[in-house]
């Protein structure tokens, strides 16, 4: 790499709802306090406003700017570009592309790269020298799903079952969503004699569950009423019984190896079933492998939740919604930047640097399995 400062393209975001940025004010300041010259385009869903940007150095861009930007900027962005655009991407990208594991139309996503000679370097493959990723939205994904699971179980309690629960919106900070929480609670307390829900979290110890089973407690749910599950405790297989004897359902695992489901009809359909509400986290809906099969559809959050069809006990709904995190856009954003920081200040080095060279690697040879 030349001496020259590295170049470092923030685009706006064109996902509807997606409201986070990989880069915030805060991280966009360290960069350039590092040397690194960073622009920004104005922007119609951040959560950040083009001033913090500007107020700490960057120079702010036009809205979509980076498809005519000069070569040597790296474009940085969080989720994945229109599918309807198809023209070559000659710069180097830093973001989310979903193509490395066949998902639908990845060879489509993958070729615009090579076609104008440019790289991609996949967020969600960055990992560091134990093989763990650098940065994830896992903690406020299950934070997220947490709360709409609860607000969904009190709206149980509260509505009839022809209804379902109303559409939620982005949150300028988590104070806010925790009150909003309480509230339904409050309510369904008020309604159901006083009894709080129980809650099952698989993948507890993980950032994802982390998440979940802070918001439980940030909203009052006491510790006992929380079953903490991990890998030990999903060794022997399920589906677990233990999962319809508890009210709400975090699912924080995601598989790639095919395991028994963690719930399936047969455990649903029973009539003493308490569970009233899954949150799959992961949201592996298209996944053979989801250990949650007993539903079909991604949820979004002006239609948060979809009733699952079962045959005895009460209603039940699942939350699958696959951007969780926009929920906090900004919390979510300054906790996600962060962690990535270390990672972006190697990139003058990213020719040596292994967390780069590992990414590049990983670049070419899904490049190389292009029919």
């Amino acid at each position: 790499m030349s001496s020259n400062p590295v170049i470092l393209h923030l685009r706006a975001e064109t996902k509807p709802l997606e409201h986070r940025a990989a880069l915030t004010p805060t991280t966009t300041k360290q960069l350039i306090d590092a040397g690194f010259k960073i622009y920004v385009e104005e922007s119609s869903q951040s959560t950040f406003k083009s001033e913090e940007y500007e107020k700490v150095g960057a120079t702010i861009v036009p809205e979509g700017s980076w498809k005519s930007a000069p070569k040597e900027r790296i474009i940085i962005g969080l989720k994945e570009l229109p599918e309807n655009e198809t023209f070559p991407l000659i710069h180097e990208h830093i973001q989310f592309a979903h193509c490395y594991k066949n998902q639908g139309g990845w060879q489509d996503v993958l070729r615009r790269f090579p076609e104008g000679h440019g790289t991609l370097y996949d967020l969600e493959f960055l990992e560091n020298d134990q093989g763990r990723r650098v940065a994830a939205f896992g903690y406020y994904a299950g934070f997220a799903g947490a709360a709409i699971g609860v607000s969904d179980w009190a709206f149980k309690q509260t509505h009839p079952d022809s209804e379902n629960l109303p559409g939620v919106t982005a949150y300028p900070n988590e104070d806010e969503l925790i009150a909003d929480v309480k509230k339904d609670l409050a309510a369904a307390l008020e309604k159901n004699g006083g009894k709080y829900p129980t809650a099952l979290v698989i993948g507890a110890l993980g950032r994802c569950g982390s998440g979940a089973v802070d918001l439980f407690k940030k909203v009052g749910i006491p510790e006992e009423n929380v079953l903490k599950w991990d890998l030990k405790e999903t060794a022997p297989g399920g589906p677990f019984k233990e999962i319809v004897e508890n009210d709400i359902f975090v699912n924080c695992i995601y598989l790639s190896q095919p395991i028994p489901p963690f719930v399936n009809y047969e455990t649903l359909n029973v009539p003493d079933r308490k569970l009233r509400t899954i949150v799959d986290v992961s949201a592996d809906t298209t996944n053979v492998h989801n250990p949650v099969p007993v539903y079909t559809i991604a949820t979004v959050f002006n239609d948060p939740t979809v009733p699952v069809e079962t045959s005895a006990g009460p209603k039940l709904s699942v939350c699958s919604i696959d951007h969780l995190p926009s929920l906090l856009p900004r919390e979510a954003s300054e906790f996600f930047s962060r962690d990535l920081l270390p990672s972006l200040l190697q990139l003058p080095q990213r020719d040596t640097a292994p967390v780069w060279v590992r990414a590049k690697q990983l670049f070419d040879k899904h490049v190389a399995r292009l029919s």
